[in-house]
């Protein structure tokens, strides 16, 4: 989920804390649970640091160990350590509680998005995404701020957000079921596909589409429940090549391939250089496709620049590349 989102669910929990006789009797351990509540609910993102390195850190470990099994473990621990020595009258055991659920909350809400998370490691470095919920998800959002609305203005906060999460469990469950029919309506309009990737986005009824056949690749959307195609593109097997090869070595494209599950590939050749991209099918935007890997390599096969990351037009490409 966004940081937005994020907050306000940590927001949520501090208030469900208070149904806990411990908390309900002190303002400061009250105060105490609150901070634990908000921050572990935004600690697993901290990897959002890496990005200042460059996009294929970012894309290869964000949403990875910060929100593995040790890490959920770990994060209540030192966080409630911190927050402890600020507040030391507090029960340490109801304060790591209170952060332990937060910091949980974060990566499982996590996993129902496209995006996912490495939340099996160590056991697993698969990618777990449910793809329910878009990353930023107005209902959610909105109900979380008339939760908080509600609680400032006098109502009961524990049986508040204990009855907005049981709303919440229900928007799930449609969410799952809306996936489930264009799930079946694809089937049926392509007998021989062999894998889907329904994606969710910020309208309610509109979902991304991308579909892998025998023989073709087939990018639509499907809005009220209708499935239209937008492009297709015939499989091709990437070939054991030395431009490929050469490629492959590169940092940007080697996260880009650990990342994406389904894209096609295009090798240009040109006087001086070759241009071998990547083209992640899941995010198509206005005709465009957005999230690439590029690598551009001269005559003899060294590479030159390359990118990968999130491009809205041919123009900036060349700009992140250092092409004239």
């Amino acid at each position: 989920m966004d940081t937005a989102t994020h907050i306000t669910m940590g927001i949520a929990l501090g208030g469900i804390a208070t149904l806990d006789p411990t908390v309900a009797t002190s303002s400061t351990v009250a105060t105490a649970v609150m901070f634990g509540t908000v921050i572990g609910s935004q600690i697993p993102d901290i990897d959002t640091v890496l990005k200042l390195r460059n996009n294929a850190i970012y894309i290869r470990h964000h949403r990875g160990i910060t929100h593995s099994i040790p890490a959920v473990l770990l994060w209540p621990i030192v966080l409630s350590g911190i927050i402890f020595l600020f507040f030391p009258s507090v029960p340490f055991s109801t304060l790591w509680l209170w952060t332990f659920l937060a910091v949980f909350l974060h990566v499982f809400v996590d996993i129902f998005n496209a995006y996912g998370t490495q939340a099996l490691r160590p056991f697993s470095k698969k990618w777990v995404a449910i793809g329910v919920i878009n990353t930023f998800d107005w209902v959610i959002f909105l109900t979380h701020l008339v939760g908080i609305f509600l609680w400032y203005f006098g109502a009961e906060p524990g049986p508040l957000f204990i009855g907005m999460y049981c709303a919440l469990v229900f928007y799930y469950l449609v969410r799952f079921a809306q996936k489930l029919v264009i799930h079946y309506k694809i089937k049926k309009l392509i007998p021989d596909v062999t894998n889907m990737i329904i994606a969710p986005t910020m309208g309610f009824t509109s979902w991304r589409l991308a579909i892998v056949s025998k023989q073709r690749f087939y990018v639509g959307r499907a809005e009220n429940g209708k499935v239209e195609i937008l492009d297709e593109f015939l499989r091709k097997k990437l070939p054991k090549s030395d431009v490929i090869s050469a490629a492959k070595v590169d940092p940007n494209l080697s996260a880009f391939l650990s990342f994406s599950p389904l894209y096609r590939w295009v090798i240009e050749e040109y006087n001086d250089h070759y241009e071998v991209r990547f083209i992640d099918l899941r995010y198509r935007s206005n005709d465009y496709y957005p999230f690439v890997a590029v690598v551009k390599l001269d005559e003899e096969l060294n590479i030159l620049s390359s990118y990968t990351g999130w491009i809205f037009s041919e123009e900036k490409l060349k700009e992140k590349l250092k092409w004239t």
